[in-house]
């Protein structure tokens, strides 16, 4: 009776696990977003101070105790040489987060070509994709409805798929909290297409 009732109490208190990708060129403020979103939930983060280029792959666990699920967040290093691992996470992810340093003009062409292959690539289909326009503190940052442009010529080829561009400060923690808020919305209307792992 006792293996019963504790089974009965396992299955009824399963959350579900939901991956994302946290993508984007080198220096676009991938880990400092990972690290400034755990400080938000009062979880143990590292200093913004020391946070050196990721070679890699940071993981960090997120319990969404209000919404009955945990967050897996996969940060993958962003540089040229790291990016041909990147497809290896595609079938296994919910949700993909791609950041955008928005002083970096010089690089607009890349990471524009970075994120229309990420989004073409077919292990992606169904998944919702969240473009944030980091450094948002800078004076110098383009502007959102640019930025929004550039993405909405990529995001034509998203189908039906949900996909939004977020203003964002990763350093100050502006509008962190609301970006996990806005994809758990995304991840539970995407359920019959991504199923999330019960543990």
């Amino acid at each position: 009776m006792f293996h019963l009732v504790r089974g009965l109490y396992n299955n009824w208190n399963k959350k579900e696990y939901y991956s994302i990708l946290i993508l984007g060129l080198d220096n676009a403020g991938k880990t400092t977003y990972l690290e400034t979103l755990k400080k938000e939930f009062s979880l143990p983060s590292k200093s913004l101070e020391k946070i050196a280029p990721t070679v890699g792959q940071n993981v960090a666990q997120i319990p969404m105790d209000d919404k009955g699920c945990v967050l897996k967040f996969w940060d993958v290093g962003g540089q040229e040489s790291l990016r041909s691992m990147w497809s290896e996470y595609y079938h296994q992810c919910h949700g993909i987060i791609f950041v955008v340093d928005s002083t970096d003009r010089s690089r607009i062409d890349e990471w524009s070509e970075v994120l229309r292959s990420i989004i073409m690539d077919e292990e992606v289909e169904g998944v919702p994709v969240l473009m944030l326009a980091n450094k948002q503190d800078k004076s110098d940052t383009m502007e959102i409805q640019d930025i929004k442009q550039i993405f909405n010529k990529i995001a034509e080829h998203l189908s039906a798929r949900d996909s939004r561009v977020l203003p964002v400060s990763a350093l100050t923690g502006d509008g962190v909290k609301e970006s996990t808020e806005w994809m758990i919305v995304r991840l539970k209307r995407n359920i019959e297409s991504r199923p999330p792992i019960y543990k």
